[in-house]
C-alpha cells in the first residue's frame, strides 16, 4: 500500500464520503478547541509527556535532598529559593519557615515534591497518556470509526483535563505552596494542614476526574456502536479491547473518589466533619474546634476503591500496546488471544474487591483480612495469564528488533518483576513490617516505570509513523532504550534493600532524623553506612535517567520534521485496521468505510496466498481453511 496524503484523500471526495459537509476550518478550530479524536489524541500526549517531565524533575530534586542532605541543588536550588521567596509554609506552631532556603529543600518543600510528584505522574502523566492519548488517537482507527461517538464531549473530557493541570501547577505558586500531603492526601492531615496547596489540589483532582469520566463513557460507547461491519468482538484488537475495560474501571471507580473529594473539600473550607473525628489535635494542646463524629478510615476505603482499579488504568493500555508490538514483531498471532481477553474481563472485575490491602494497618479484623489476601493472591492469576501469553506468543518468531519491539520486549521481565513483588505486600504479616517502606516504592515503580512508561515509549515509536509519517531515529532510540533500561535498574532495585531494612518512604531522609532523635544509639538497620550510602547511587541513577530522555526529546521533535519518510501507509507490515489508512490520517480517518474480514493478528499463516507474510483485517483475500469451510457449509 502506498503512502497516501492527506490532500490526496480529499481530493479524492473523502469529507463527502462521510457526509460531514465540514466548511474549511481557523486554526483555532482545528488545532485548538478542536472535536477531531486525532487532534485531541495529540494534545492529550503533549500535556502528559510535559507533565511526565515535570514530575520527573520534582523527583530529581527528592532524590537530591535523600542523597546529600543540607546541600544546595545544583543549578536548579537557587532558582527555586528565587520562585519560592515569599511563598511559606507553617510549621504547626504559628510560626513560619521557608520552603526551599539557601538553596536547600527543606522538609516542607520535600512533601511537597513527593505529593505533587505522585499526583503528577499518575493523574496527569501516565492515565491521559496511556489512556487520552493513545486510546483517542487510535481506537477509533483501529475499529474502523470516523470519529469517536460524542466528539463535542471529547474536546470536554480534554478541557476538564487542562483546566486541572492549571489549577495543579498554579499551586506550586501561592502562599504556602501545593499540597504537602501526600498523592493520597489522608485525612485528618489533609483536612487540617494549614496551606491552600491542599485545597487547589482538591479541586485539581476533581477537574481530573471528572475529564476521565467523560472520556470513559465515550470510549465505551464508541467501541459498542462505531465498529466496522465485520468488525465482531473477538476481532477487535487486543489494544481495544484494553481500553474497553480500563474505560470501565474509570467509569465505576472514580465517581466515590470524586464524592469524596467534595466532602474533604467541605471539610476544609466549610468547617464540616466527614472526615474528622472528635478530638484531633492539629497542633499545641488543645483539640480543633470541630463538630467531630467523622471517619479518617472513610477516606482510605473511598480513596483505594478507587487507587486499585487505577493500577489497572495505568497497566493496561500498557499491556495492549505491548500485546499490538508484540504480534507485529514477532511476525506471529498472539498465543491465547482469547485466554487474554478473559483474563483482562477477570483482571478488572478482582480490581474492585482488592482495595483494602493497603489497609492493613488501620487495625481490620483477621477475618476481613483474610478476605483480601485471598482475593489478592487470585487477582495474580489473570496477570500470570496475560505474561504468559505475551511470552509464549515469542517462541518461534521471527522476532524483529526494533526500537518499539525492545521496549516493548524489556517490559515483560520489568512488569513480572513489579508483580512478583507485590506478593509479601498482599500478605498482612509480611505488610505489617513493609508498609510505608522503600519496598513498596521499588515494587509499585517497577510496575508503572520499566512497566507503563517503557509501554508507552514503545506505542510512541511505533505509532509515530501513522502520526507524522516519519520514522523516529532507529540508532537513537536504542541509545535511549538501552540507557533507560540501565538507570531505571540501578534507581529502583536498591530501594528492595532498603526496604527490607526498614527505611522509611516519606521522610525527608529516610527516617535517620527521627530515628536519632528518639534513640541516639541506633546505627543499624536503615541507618547504616552501607543502606544510606545507596542513596548516592539512586540519585546518579536518576540524574542518568534525566540525561537519556534528552535523547528521546531530540529525536522526537527533530523527527517530526526531519525524520525518515515513510514510503507506505503500513510501515510495520502490520495488519490491523490503523494502518489502512491515509499517511496521516484525514478527518474521518478513512477515503471509505473499511469491512473487517479476519481476526487482528494474521501473520505467517500458511494457508494464506497473497505475496504478503500477513492478512490485514480488510483484505478481502480468504485463507484455505476459510475457503474450505465455506465450501463444507
Amino acid at each position: 500500500m502506498e503512502t497516501t496524503t492527506q490532500s490526496e484523500a480529499e481530493h479524492d471526495g473523502h469529507n463527502d464520503d462521510h457526509g460531514h459537509g465540514h466548511a474549511e476550518q481557523s486554526f483555532f478550530t482545528k488545532y485548538i478547541f478542536s472535536t477531531d479524536h486525532k487532534v485531541i489524541g495529540i494534545q492529550y500526549g503533549v500535556g502528559s509527556l510535559v507533565f511526565l517531565l515535570v514530575g520527573f524533575i520534582l523527583i530529581m530534586g527528592m532524590r537530591w535532598q535523600m542523597a546529600k542532605p543540607n546541600t544546595p541543588v545544583p543549578v536548579l536550588g537557587p532558582i527555586l529559593e528565587k520562585v519560592y521567596a515569599h511563598e511559606i509554609a507553617l510549621d504547626g506552631q504559628g510560626k513560619t519557615v521557608p520552603i526551599f532556603k539557601d538553596g536547600k529543600i527543606t522538609a516542607s518543600g520535600y512533601n511537597q515534591f513527593g505529593a505533587m510528584h505522585g499526583t503528577i505522574m499518575v493523574f496527569l502523566a501516565i492515565v491521559p497518556l496511556g489512556f487520552a492519548a493513545f486510546g483517542n488517537y487510535v481506537v477509533p482507527l483501529q475499529i474502523g470509526a470516523p470519529d469517536m461517538c460524542f466528539p463535542r464531549v471529547n474536546m470536554a473530557s480534554f478541557w476538564a483535563f487542562f483546566a486541572g493541570c492549571i489549577v495543579m501547577t498554579v499551586s506550586f505558586f501561592i502562599p504556602g505552596g501545593a499540597a504537602q500531603a501526600g498523592w493520597t492526601s489522608y485525612s485528618p492531615l489533609a483536612s487540617v494542614i494549614p496551606t491552600d496547596g491542599q485545597t487547589y489540589w482538591l479541586v485539581g483532582m476533581m477537574l481530573l476526574i471528572t475529564s476521565s469520566l467523560l472520556g470513559a463513557v465515550n470510549f465505551i460507547a464508541t467501541i459498542i456502536q462505531l465498529r466496522a461491519p465485520g468488525m465482531t468482538w473477538f476481532r477487535m484488537p487486543f489494544f481495544v479491547w484494553a481500553q474497553f475495560v480500563t474505560a470501565f474501571l474509570l467509569l465505576l471507580a472514580f465517581p466515590p473518589l470524586e464524592a469524596a473529594g467534595i466532602m474533604q473539600l467541605m471539610d476544609r473550607v466549610c468547617d464540616t466533619s466527614f472526615f474528622l473525628p472528635s478530638g484531633v489535635f492539629a497542633s499545641g494542646t488543645e483539640p480543633m474546634n470541630v463538630s467531630g463524629g467523622g471517619s479518617p478510615l472513610l477516606w482510605q476505603h473511598l480513596f483505594w476503591f478507587l487507587g486499585h482499579p487505577e493500577v489497572y488504568v495505568l497497566i493496561l493500555p500498557a499491556i495492549g500496546i505491548v500485546t499490538e508490538i508484540v504480534s507485529n514483531n514477532t511476525r506471529r498471532p498472539i498465543w491465547g488471544y482469547r485466554l487474554m481477553v478473559g483474563s483482562l474481563l477477570v483482571l478488572g472485575f478482582l480490581s474492585f474487591i482488592v482495595w483494602a490491602h493497603h489497609m492493613y494497618l488501620t487495625g481490620m479484623s483477621s477475618k476481613v483480612a483474610t478476605f483480601f489476601q485471598t482475593t489478592t493472591m487470585i487477582i495474580s492469576i489473570p496477570s500470570v495469564i496475560l505474561l504468559t501469553c505475551l511470552f509464549m506468543s515469542l517462541w518461534r518468531g521471527s522476532i524483529r528488533f526494533n526500537t518499539p519491539s525492545m521496549f516493548a520486549l524489556a517490559f515483560l521481565p520489568m512488569f513480572g518483576i513489579g508483580g512478583l513483588t507485590g506478593l509479601p505486600l498482599g500478605f498482612n504479616f509480611t505488610d505489617l513490617h513493609l508498609h510505608d517502606s522503600y519496598y513498596v516504592i521499588a515494587h509499585f515503580h517497577y510496575v508503572v516505570a520499566p512497566g507503563s512508561i517503557f509501554a508507552l515509549f514503545a506505542g510512541i515509536y511505533y505509532w509515530f509513523p501513522k502520526m507524522t509519517g516519519r520514522r523516529m531515529s532507529e540508532y537513537w532510540g536504542k541509545v535511549h532504550f538501552w540507557g533507560s533500561l540501565i538507570f531505571m535498574n540501578i534507581i529502583f532495585m536498591p530501594m528492595f534493600i532498603q526496604g527490607f531494612a526498614g527505611m522509611s518512604r516519606r521522610m525527608s531522609d529516610g527516617g535517620a532524623t527521627y530515628s536519632m532523635i528518639n534513640n541516639p544509639d541506633v546505627t543499624s538497620g536503615a541507618l547504616t553506612d552501607q543502606v544510606m550510602s545507596l542513596n548516592s547511587l539512586i540519585t546518579m541513577g536518576a540524574f542518568g535517567m534525566g540525561l537519556v530522555q534528552i535523547v528521546f526529546i531530540v529525536n522526537f521533535f527533530w523527527s517530526i520534521r526531519n525524520g525518515e519518510k515513510t514510503n507506505s501507509d503500513n510501515p510495520w507490515k502490520a495488519t490491523t485496521l490503523e494502518w489502512q489508512t491515509p499517511t496521516p490520517p484525514p478527518h474521518g480517518n478513512f477515503l471509505e468505510q473499511p469491512k473487517t474480514y479476519h481476526g487482528p493478528y494474521e501473520y505467517s499463516n500458511p494457508d494464506v496466498d497473497n505475496g504478503k507474510d500477513f492478512l490485514a483485517q480488510n483484505d478481502p483475500h480468504k485463507s484455505m481453511s476459510e475457503e474450505q469451510k465455506e465450501a463444507e457449509a
